[in-house]
């Protein structure tokens, strides 16, 4: 018997074949799935960053190979970005890298800075290449727990101050059982999958925490500019002495409905975003040029465009809470992220994510993605994608009525699953 490659060994199933493949099954018998598993955004770019693709597709010579790092104004307007938003100073030669997606820049730094038997530190429910971009790399992960380990009242999601203060503790006490002390922590907010935000105050004590325990901070910050209340989602390089040991990842796929052009961007301390371009070096030329360029034209146009694609995530938002709560599933409204992470509905709180997002595309025609798939305290929750338009949201809150409805009847055909971190 051949034995398995040893980094794919260390890969676990993925959690969310089963739910996909049921999908497709469904969709070949003919059933309508209103699909809000995949954070795929549906919108239409807009017309001048495709205008500006199409302009620079047909000029001489774009077809050749491109800059690694990103072509110098992508980088510039990458820097310029950061300066009218957050107020914060880059070198784009020396601390803006493009990336092809947030997710590659993720996973290539992971490579450039592991060593096998690294320590990681990662919280959980998170985004799954903020844990296994480090696992392919040859790293152990210790997992911050940012929700509780089941859904439902007094241990349900932790809120606010309480739930910063608690990851802050969760990092102290991971380093001190941790032996190597670890490397690296992994910072998400607005977080995937629970849309959990914070300000610069926890910012603030986690650049200092930090820095009193010799850890690199890598931020993931893919939604800055989906939010719908309060204060605009802030940089952790705002904080003073951040650049010290911070890199931060962001992505124009949310920003400017780009997910299918690959284009994202890390940025801060010079020594790890040259590691990053190092090792970016040996493996792509970085993205196509005329994908760099529209780019470029997103980030330096005019953002009219990133005001109305905020609004439409907000409407489906406001209608995803009110429809699903009529339909007897109450849903916390998300104040950021194009996601809402819902505790599993009474009746069926004992079979887990899994079973209960398999329940929904064979009985309901509805995905979703399962909690158990971003992290074993993800269990008990499923992440919603707003990336369905509000008819179609309604219609899957009729089909969830329907649904829970039949639920009522005792369960006889579900075996609860045990919970545990098996992805």
């Amino acid at each position: 018997m051949i034995e398995e490659f040893h980094r794919v060994k260390r890969l676990p199933p993925y959690v969310f074949a089963e739910v996909n493949r049921l999908k497709a099954a469904a969709r070949a018998r003919g059933a309508d799935i209103i699909d809000l598993g995949m954070g795929n955004p549906d919108m239409p770019t807009p017309q001048h960053i495709v205008d500006k693709l199409v302009d620079t597709v047909a000029k001489p010579r774009t077809n050749r190979y491109s800059a690694s790092k990103g072509i110098p104004g992508l980088r510039k307007a990458q820097a310029a970005y950061y300066a009218r938003r957050f107020g914060v100073k880059l070198n784009p030669e020396t601390q803006v890298v493009a990336t092809l997606g947030s997710k590659e820049g993720f996973a290539n730094m992971a490579q450039a800075i592991t060593a096998p038997g690294d320590v990681i530190l990662v919280p959980s429910p998170t985004y799954p290449i903020h844990e296994f971009g480090f696992i392919i790399s040859g790293a152990a992960i210790r997992h911050i727990p940012v929700v509780g380990p089941v859904a439902g009242a007094g241990s349900a999601q932790f809120a606010g101050a309480d739930a910063e203060t608690a990851f802050l503790r969760g990092i102290e006490r991971a380093v001190k059982h941790s032996i190597p002390k670890p490397l690296a922590v992994v910072l998400s907010y607005p977080s995937n999958p629970t849309a959990m935000t914070v300000g610069l105050d926890f910012y603030t004590e986690v650049v200092q925490l930090a820095k009193k325990l010799d850890l690199i901070i890598l931020s993931d910050l893919a939604y800055a500019e989906i939010y719908f209340q309060g204060p605009p989602p802030p940089s952790v390089l705002q904080v003073p002495g951040a650049f010290d040991i911070t890199v931060e990842f962001t992505s124009l796929s949310k920003t400017y409905a780009m997910p299918g052009w690959r284009m994202g961007f890390a940025v801060g301390n010079e020594r790890l975003i040259g590691a990053l371009a190092r090792v970016k070096s040996y493996l792509d030329y970085g993205a196509f040029t005329p994908v760099q360029v529209a780019a470029t034209a997103a980030l330096n146009g005019p953002q009219a465009c990133v005001e109305e694609i905020r609004a439409t995530y907000k409407s489906r938002r406001d209608c995803l809470v009110e429809s699903f709560a009529r339909a007897g599933w109450q849903v916390t409204p998300p104040p950021a992220s194009m996601f809402a992470w819902a505790p599993i509905p009474e009746p069926y709180r004992d079979v887990g994510s899994v079973e209960f997002a398999k329940l929904l595309v064979e009985e309901a025609d509805i995905a979703v993605a399962p909690g158990l798939g971003f992290g074993e305290y993800g269990e008990g929750f499923v992440r919603i994608a707003l990336v369905e338009n509000e008819h179609r949201i309604r219609q899957a809150a009729r089909n969830i009525k329907k649904f829970l409805a039949r639920s009522r009847d005792p369960l006889h055909n579900v075996i609860p699953i045990a919970r545990e971190a098996s992805r």
